[in-house]
């Protein structure tokens, strides 16, 4: 039986891994602020903590040895170092919840994992107030690969759809449509990367058990632009959208992505991972989400 922590891990694709690894026979615990309902009753061990401060962290893993932690909500190059000096002798593989972000959104769209190279990339400090999103995962990522004295991985999934996200990003796009209301894409070509909830849960759970380290793209081999996606949208809902450039009168899409971005997944492939297809699961979510929102 293996020991695994998972920081985060309530909600979403976390709370998604966190059942595979129940199912899976592991003695798991869960680290969180627990402002999220622990769902999992007496099957986890749960930890209250800030991961954000330092002595809260020192605190809460004063003993303890794992063979896997899972880091969900990691931000920063500081929360990075916390994590590389208290765990350090006591874990076997540390793997990094990362993100698309990391990569400059530029005219080179396919994203292959050594465009962002985080083992170059010069140190700077601090909590995630003082960086945006993606600098602060750029600087943990380049903290966990100098600076760890363990193994680590770290996925980068792109933009996450599944009926239960709770930013609801997919879902506001289909009200927008039910609704008649105005969505604001500014370049409605622009094709990007998505990643299917329990795919990508499975990805992680998966990656538990691998050998290599280091960054590592987690996405649906194939891309969609906005507009192909607001199509299938219409489609499904036998509605027409109403798209216009984002202002303070339309409101602005949370995947207003500025150009094309998406990631080239053969690295996950040649390690023996298949993600699952576009075609296989983005119209069926559309449609789940339009059944709950029709009741």
């Amino acid at each position: 039986m293996r020991k695994v922590l998972v920081l985060g891990g309530t909600r979403f694709f976390g709370k998604r891994l966190v059942n595979k690894l129940l199912a899976n026979g592991d003695e798991v615990t869960v680290a969180t602020r627990g402002e999220t309902a622990v769902s999992f009753g007496q099957k986890v061990h749960h930890l209250k903590l800030d991961r954000f401060d330092r002595g809260s962290m020192e605190k809460t893993f004063q003993d303890g040895e794992w063979d896997v932690i899972y880091d969900q909500i990691c931000f920063s190059p500081d929360d990075a170092m916390d994590a590389c000096e208290i765990f350090e002798g006591r874990v076997g593989k540390y793997i990094f919840t990362s993100t698309l972000s990391v990569y400059e959104f530029n005219d080179k769209s396919e994203k292959i994992e050594k465009d962002y190279d985080p083992y170059t990339k010069e140190l700077a400090w601090g909590r995630k107030e003082q960086f945006d999103y993606g600098e602060g995962k750029r600087l943990a990522e380049a903290v966990f690969f100098q600076k760890a004295r363990f193994p680590v991985i770290a996925p980068r999934p792109p933009v996450v759809f599944g009926i239960d996200d709770y930013t609801e990003r997919l879902h506001y796009h289909v009200r927008k449509v039910v609704n008649g209301e105005t969505i604001g894409i500014d370049h409605p070509e622009a094709n990007v990367s998505f990643v299917d909830s329990d795919d990508l849960a499975e990805f992680l759970f998966w990656t538990g058990f691998q050998d290599f380290t280091g960054p590592i793209n987690a996405s649906s081999p194939d891309q969609i632009s906005l507009g192909g996606m607001i199509e299938i949208i219409e489609k499904n809902s036998k509605k027409k959208a109403i798209v216009g450039p984002a202002s303070e009168e339309t409101g602005r899409s949370p995947i207003n992505f500025p150009v094309s971005a998406y990631q080239d997944v053969t690295l996950a492939e040649a390690h023996g991972y298949k993600f699952k297809r576009l075609s296989e699961w983005f119209e069926p979510l559309i449609c789940e989400i339009l059944k709950e929102e029709n009741g």
